[in-house]
């Protein structure tokens, strides 16, 4: 009968100190990422950060400065025919803005005026 009376106390004991401990784990964890923010917090307060990170995400140039973007050739593209390139149909396979540029530079050509038949004089004959 003691050992009826005491089985429930027991594991409600058991059961809570699990939970107490899972608890201080998931505190632990949340005081890294706190202890990370702020960390992110700090940098981000610093002029030279923030400046530094606009030059490398946005690409920003300083007044004076000349910006250049160097384009990889990484996907093979140096073993298309040279010539022109733009009259050729835009493909699924390219960028959205590819093909949007694609289709300006079209837009842009001048057409080609068809050289109209000579038509036959009728003589007064």
């Amino acid at each position: 009968m003691l050992v009826l009376s005491l089985a429930y106390p027991v594991r409600q004991y058991v059961a809570q100190r699990a939970e107490i401990s899972a608890l201080r784990a998931e505190a632990a964890a949340a005081e890294g990422r706190v202890a990370g923010l702020q960390e992110q917090q700090r940098r981000w307060a610093d002029p030279a950060y923030v400046r530094a990170q606009a030059r490398e995400r946005l690409n920003y140039v300083l007044p004076g400065e000349i910006g250049y973007i160097v384009v990889d050739d990484a996907q093979g593209e140096g073993d298309r025919p040279t010539g022109d390139t733009s009259a050729t149909a835009p493909t699924a396979e390219q960028p959205w803005f590819t093909r949007l540029w694609t289709s300006v530079e079209e837009a842009g050509r001048p057409a080609v005026p068809a050289v109209p038949a000579p038509v036959p004089s009728q003589g007064a004959g």
